[in-house]
């Protein structure tokens, strides 16, 4: 099997993981009455799964064996909302490096489809690399104030937290700002 194949067999283990570990935050998330994070962390869950799903029909589509993981129980208990976004950064990290592994043997291996397909992933994984990190460094600001923590559960509640992020931010030419520069 090559390389770049036997990698994303790998990967799946990170992305199956994620989606599992996403759905405990979701559950510790909605027993602290925390709906909005609660609701963000079940639709992270869904979301890795569907990231699963995309490496799976690129393997069954290539002819290629799929060696389904073993997933790990996660944890279901963090000290703060602060700690669970400190831990989805790491994990959104970690399959960033895993991504860029699979591309560089992809490469290397010269699997045209293969890179192609992960062309998605990379620009996806820097989305949610500055989702994480933005949550994160609001809960930094926060530091432990209930005022505060409720009005971030509150704009994930109505999507307003991370619409800014997703818009591509302060230096997306289309984010509310004229050809000029000015507010439209």
């Amino acid at each position: 099997m090559a390389s770049h194949i036997n990698s994303i067999n790998q990967h799946l283990a990170l992305e199956f993981q994620a989606s599992h570990t996403y759905l405990a935050m979701s559950i510790w998330l909605r027993e602290k009455d925390l709906h909005g994070f609660s609701s963000y962390m079940l639709n992270k869950s869904t979301e890795e799964r569907g990231h699963a799903s995309r490496m799976i029909a690129y393997l069954v589509d290539s002819d290629a064996e799929v060696q389904l993981p073993t997933i790990e129980s996660p944890n279901r208990t963090w000290p703060s909302v602060k700690d669970v976004f400190e831990m989805v950064y790491e994990m959104e990290k970690d399959v960033t490096a895993s991504i860029n592994n699979i591309y560089s043997k992809s490469e290397q291996e010269g699997d045209r489809a293969a890179t192609a397909m992960l062309d998605w992933f990379i620009s996806e994984q820097l989305q949610e690399e500055a989702e994480a990190r933005f949550v994160l460094k609001r809960l930094r600001l926060a530091d432990g104030n209930a005022a505060a923590l409720i009005l971030l559960d509150q704009q994930f509640l109505d999507g307003t937290l991370l619409a800014h992020v997703k818009a591509g931010g302060a230096f997306n030419s289309s984010g509310g700002s004229g050809a000029d520069g000015n507010a439209a």
